[in-house]
């Protein structure tokens, strides 16, 4: 693995949550979907009932996180791409997950899960320094 993939295998892990991306009937998708680091992999759960799992399994996919709080005075931003595809978790992968939402998009949740080895991995940051009082603000236009 690079330094880039180790890097960005550490950021992951970080995060709870993520972007995978696709495409589906020839048409490109961005989903969001919780995600583990397991062994070196990035292991995701989606709702089986929106079908997206079956357009990611097998396919290569792209995967992306990142930590855009400006108070924490450094951003980043973490993406890759591998091949997806569908596995059963053991009992310590599902329980890292943590618990599963109640339902999406008013379906009950019924979890799905993939495992992508990451491969062409990038990781940008933005160095703001410490505190907030270096991070952007918000304009506020008067009417």
């Amino acid at each position: 693995m690079s330094t880039e993939e180790i890097r960005a295998i550490e950021l992951l892990g970080r995060a709870s949550y993520g972007r995978i991306a696709t495409s589906m009937r020839a048409m490109p998708f961005v989903a969001p979907a919780r995600h583990i680091v397991s062994d070196g992999s990035v292991l995701v759960r989606m709702h089986e009932g929106l079908g997206y799992h079956q357009a990611c399994s097998g396919s290569v996919v792209a995967y992306g996180a990142d930590d855009l709080d400006p108070a924490s005075g450094v951003l980043w931003s973490v993406q890759f791409t591998g091949t997806a595809e569908i596995i059963e978790p053991t009992p310590a992968e599902v329980a890292a997950f943590g618990p599963e939402p109640l339902s999406v998009d008013g379906e009950p949740f019924v979890p799905v899960y993939m495992r992508i080895e990451p491969q062409f991995a990038t990781v940008h940051s933005i160095d703001y320094g410490s505190g907030a009082s270096s991070a952007p603000r918000h304009l506020h236009h008067a009417a």
